[in-house]
């Protein structure tokens, strides 16, 4: 008996075995055709692995109360006794619909997957020849055709094929139905079989040997006279033989039909005659066919009827396929068709449309059909019909990148298996990604995806549909393929006036200019043109996958002009594979690393060197700018060369910053962002520090020799002492000083006084190297205090002065230049005002919730969107920080995790000390890491630091392009900073205001 309110055993059994509706379920198992087995737990754990488990308990009760009773028990004991079989039964009844429908209506046919052989584990045409051997009339021809399906379907579900091999056996099947089709439409007019020969071609994904559970099969007749026969009349004869063979495939009869034969792809299409003769054939494509037409017969393939005539069909037309890419703007048209697919497909629709849409299946195969058109010419291997082994010969060639070839194979394995169990489902044709939650979930499942079907399947379809279109792009838009399409073999170089056509689909806003660019690079017989006419192809494609691809190539014609005579540069290029596409990224991603690298190009050898992009410690920061200060005979020439300096590291910094974000062929972007942050807040503080050493040696030296009469010290604060510096970031600093022994205290004063100015002046002169803006703001009193003050006077000021906010701005604070016994005992009396003992009081709580309130309402500027605001808006850096400073302020003095200056770190201790919950401290890190991103990623793009996103569509797509948003995405980028801001302004409202 079941206590009330509480669920069954049963119940609970069903739910963990993926039943979705466990009640109905329960009533199927009471079924009484499933009296015999109901109670087997091996059968309950079957089902439960099956796609759908629900869809395959059903089926199994409709196929075994349509078992007469003699059969049942036969049916009943191999399926719990039969791994195989329960396996292969129940993982098609959970898959298929359609083929439950199938063996309800024709139970017997179940025992097709019984055997369990060598010859039935890999079935070949002759197979199929035999299953289908049986039939004499198109309703017998369905039930065999369905009941070999079933054997394929079963091996599918199951894993003993991979899609490769289920997509082979599914055309070797549609041979032998072609086959079987053409020998009853012979039977029926045996005069007209005699009086002609009739060969069948499959074209498209049968002709390929690649076909889908529910498609079109393409074909193209070609017929000739017998004997004396007239030819005319051949054809005719000829015509009504084709005729029949479709109309028995594609009729619907009380079996349904098959699939329909499309032989729309003939000379002339629907408007052409149904069947020629190879003569008729070769005169149409020898004068009147269009690109689109060599492009399909490249699948060509003898399926059915006389074999001889189609193998001299085959080798005729062969010729005509491989010097398809000669014909005049070869390149041009297929882009042409490809694009008008894409436009055709309705606007609703295209966000699902698996094989036509952006990043879908036919982008995989026009790309490889382009590149084995244009380069078949002269390579035999390249000749396959089929898309992954043309791909495998592609990559072998050396046509395509490896890394390429092995994304397109994973995602277009992937992407057709996707294909494959929607249609198999109810078989229909169909390549539309369902939006039902129940049928994602089947098809998830179906997949080996059982975590969280539907989100692991969409994330996983999203991800190889990125790479489809990214690689596609890549490849089918190259600009070489047009060069080596148009010149005649042993001259393929890239011809920039041949390129200039392909700059617009590119993405090039601006083709003339960038067609001169190339012109300049690449024209002329020197050695020089004939590097670059080498390296330009691939660095073409590398600048199209970006946001920008004319600033990408107006900086590498920039840096060409100024290091093109150096013997290093073009050689560096060349030979160090990773350097020009570093380059390539680097110079197209934004403004601020290629306006660096243009004031010293040089520095591209960085991007060389294995090593050259790491960033450099502190120490060693110190001591170079230090030492290049020493040399220099004048502050100005010392702090110039620190700055030079400081430019150098910023450039290392910002393309390493680049390179990991975007990930290159050999590389991956960087998944972890956290990392990424960390990595150029600390490149970029240390250096920073490093500069206002060298400035502080500088002003020092100038003035006094050796010795200060003080004792100075320089304590940064805000992001700087937090090492969490930004791009375009002011460095916020304390200023210390403590007279020597001997020193009058107002001679001592002046001359901090002095040397601060001195720092600021210098670190600002107008030059070509960036400025170093020293902000002293956080200091007490703020604008209206004093700029430098004694230990001393520090020490009377924070003892009676001190107000809430300025022990929260000495949180971060950290000694980063000058003396460092002095920048100690600073910290030593900072330490009780940030991390009070017992924490703060409710007062001081209430203060700075107000001041953080005040903060929000006034400071945000005017028009700006508080959900993209990076600093003071909704959810952003301020919200995060603040929450964060204040549980140091309550909980430092009782927990040394949290006396850190960095916000992650005072993060990470606060979730370890039990302060909040693990999940609402990754809520906040992740907020605080994406609005650090985008205030990185907008000074890369724009070169000037800002706290929002850029309004030009350019540069928003930049910024995408940066935080790992492929081309056209900007919307979704938006969506996720406000919904990951959103649920951290939740967090920030409970932890920080005590909603």
């Amino acid at each position: 008996m079941t206590v009330p309110g509480r669920r069954s055993s049963t119940f609970i059994r069903l739910l963990r075995s993926g039943f979705t509706d466990p009640t109905h379920a329960a009533r199927l198992l009471d079924a009484d055709a499933l009296t015999a087995v109901r109670a087997d737990p091996v059968l309950l754990d079957a089902l439960g692995a099956t796609a759908d488990p629900d869809l395959a308990l059903h089926g199994l009760v409709r196929l075994a109360e349509a078992q007469s009773a003699e059969e049942l028990p036969l049916l009943l004991d191999t399926l719990v006794s039969a791994k195989p079989l329960r396996d292969r039964l129940l993982g098609v009844l959970g898959a298929s619909e359609a083929l439950a429908d199938h063996l309800a209506r024709h139970p017997r046919d179940w025992q097709a997957l019984v055997t369990y052989e060598a010859a039935d584990l890999h079935p070949g045409l002759a197979e199929f020849e035999q299953g289908l051997a049986d039939a004499h009339d198109p309703v017998a021809l369905r039930v065999a055709y369905r009941r070999c399906l079933l054997s394929i379907a079963a091996r599918d579900v199951c894993g003993t094929t991979d899609v490769a091999q289920t997509a082979a056996e599914l055309a070797d099947l549609a041979t032998a139905t072609l086959r079987a089709a053409l020998r009853m439409a012979t039977a029926a007019a045996p005069d007209d079989a005699a009086q002609c020969r009739l060969a069948v071609i499959a074209m498209g994904k049968c002709g390929g040997n690649e076909l889908n559970y529910v498609s079109d099969v393409d074909v193209i007749f070609v017929g000739e006279s017998v004997g004396g026969a007239e030819e005319h009349k051949a054809l005719q004869a000829a015509t009504r033989l084709a005729s029949h063979l479709m109309r028995i495939c594609s009729e619907t009869t009380v079996e349904g039909s098959i699939w329909p034969v499309d032989a729309n792809l003939r000379p002339e299409g629907r408007n052409g005659p149904l069947v020629r003769t190879l003569a008729s054939h070769m005169a149409y494509y020898q004068r009147w066919a269009k690109t689109w037409e060599f492009q399909a017969l490249l699948k060509a393939r003898a399926v059915a009827g006389d074999p001889d005539l189609g193998a001299d069909y085959v080798a005729a037309i062969s010729p005509l396929v491989w010097q398809a890419a000669e014909r005049e703007n070869f390149v041009t048209d297929v882009q042409k068709m490809r694009r008008r697919v894409v436009d055709n497909i309705p606007a609703a629709q295209v966000d699902r449309e698996l094989k036509l849409g952006p990043g879908g299946l036919r982008d995989v195969e026009f790309a490889v059909q382009l590149l084995q058109l244009v380069h078949g010419r002269s390579d035999a291997t390249l000749h396959s019909g089929t898309t992954l082994d043309a791909l495998h010969a592609l990559a072998a060639g050396g046509y395509v990148g490896r890394a390429d070839a092995a994304q397109l194979h994973d995602a277009y394995r992937f992407l057709r298996a996707m294909e494959h169990r929607i249609q198999l489902y109810r078989l229909r044709r169909t390549h539309l990604v369902p939006e039902d939650e129940a049928d994602l979930r089947r098809l998830g499942r179906s997949l080996g995806l059982r975590t969280e079907p539907v989100a692991e399947l969409n994330k996983a379809w999203r991800r190889h549909a990125s790479v489809v279109r990214r690689l596609h792009e890549k490849l089918f838009y190259r600009p070489l393929l047009d060069a080596v399409a148009q010149l005649s073999p042993g001259e393929t170089r890239l011809s920039p006036r041949a390129a200039g056509q392909r700059l617009e689909a590119l993405g090039y806003a601006d083709p003339a200019s960038a067609l001169r660019h190339l012109e300049a690079l690449a024209s002329g017989v020197s050695r020089k043109a004939a590097i670059q006419r080498t390296l330009l192809p691939v660095l073409l494609g590398w600048f199209a996958d970006s946001a920008d691809p004319d600033a990408g190539l107006l900086g590498f014609r920039k840096v060409s002009d100024a290091l093109g005579k150096t013997p290093w540069y073009l050689r560096l290029l060349r030979d160090e594979g990773a350097a020009a596409e570093n380059l390539a990224r680097v110079l197209s991603a934004g403004r601020l690393a290629p306006d660096l690298l243009m004031r010293a190009p040089e520095a591209v050898a960085l991007l060389g060197d294995p090593e050259g992009l790491q960033p450099r410690t502190h120490e060693a920061l110190e001591q170079e700018v230090l030492s290049a200060v020493g040399r220099a005979d004048s502050g100005e020439a010392a702090v110039a060369a620190a700055r030079g300096v400081r430019r150098r590291e910023l450039f290392r910094t910002s393309a390493a910053d680049i390179i990991a974000s975007y990930g290159t062929e050999d590389s991956p972007a960087e998944k972890d962002c956290g990392a990424l942050v960390d990595r150029v807040g600390d490149a970029v503080s240390d250096l920073t520090a490093a500069t206002i050493a060298g400035a502080l040696r500088a002003a020092v030296r100038d003035h006094w020799g050796e010795t200060l009469p003080t004792r100075f010290a320089v304590i940064g604060v805000g992001r700087f002492g937090g090492h969490e510096l930004g791009y375009g970031s002011d460095a916020d600093v304390l200023f210390v000083h403590e007279p020597r022994e001997g020193v009058d205290e107002q001679e001592a004063a002046k001359a901090a006084q002095t040397v601060i100015a001195e720092m600021r002046r210098l670190l600002q002169l107008p030059t070509a190297d960036p400025p170093l803006l020293i902000d002293a703001d956080l200091r007490p009193e703020g604008r209206s205090g004093p700029l430098v003050r004694t230990l001393a006077s520090y020490a009377a000021y924070y003892r009676r002065w001190s107000l809430t906010w300025e022990s929260q701005a000495l949180l971060r604070a950290e000694p980063v230049a000058g003396d460092p016994d002095l920048g100690s005992r600073f910290i030593e009396l900072i330490d009780p005002l940030r991390y009070p003992a017992g924490g703060l009081g409710e007062d001081a709580v209430r203060e700075i919730r107000r001041l953080k309130a005040r903060m929000e309402s006034e400071r945000l500027p005017r028009g700006a969107d508080p959900t993209l605001h990076t600093k003071l808006g909704r959810g952003g850096l301020s919200d995060v920080e603040w929450t964060v400073q204040l549980l140091q302020m309550r909980h430092a003095w009782a927990e040394p995790g949290l006396r850190t200056t960095r916000t992650r770190r005072a993060l990470a201790a606060a979730r370890t000390a039990g302060l909040l919950p693990a999940e609402e401290a990754q809520i906040l890190d992740e907020a605080w890491v994406l609005a650090t991103r985008v205030r990185n990623a907008v000074m890369l793009v724009r070169g000037r630091a800002g706290d929002t996103f850029p309004s030009d569509a350019r540069e928003l797509a930049a910024v995408g392009r940066y935080l790992g948003y492929p081309e056209g995405r900007v919307g979704e980028m938006l969506d996720d900073y406000r919904r990951t801001t959103r649920r951290a302004r939740a967090v920030v409202d409970e932890l920080f205001y005590g909603a």
